[in-house]
């Protein structure tokens, strides 16, 4: 199964290379997955950080994006709403 996804993927690059589509939707999709990663990050950072506080803040497509996207103002408000809201 991992072998036909990595296919896939070497075929849409193969694709995108050869017909010669502009690389910015690339570069922007690539960007925004890479904010979801550190916006998951500091979120496990706020979770084990903020266990002994009580603050517990799951880890999803939503609250990644928004601490991803927002950075740290994005994770204390997260941390601020199921403080006091939850």
């Amino acid at each position: 199964m991992p072998y036909i996804f990595v296919g896939i993927i070497g075929a849409l690059i193969l694709l995108l290379l050869v017909t010669g589509t502009s690389i910015k939707p690339v570069r922007i999709i690539g960007q925004g997955l890479i904010k979801l990663v550190i916006g998951a990050v500091f979120l496990f950072f706020l979770n084990e950080l903020g266990n002994k506080a009580g603050i517990h803040v799951p880890i999803n497509i939503m609250t990644a994006a928004v601490s991803g996207f927002l950075g740290i103002p994005g994770v204390v408000a997260l941390a601020a709403i199921d403080y006091w809201v939850v």
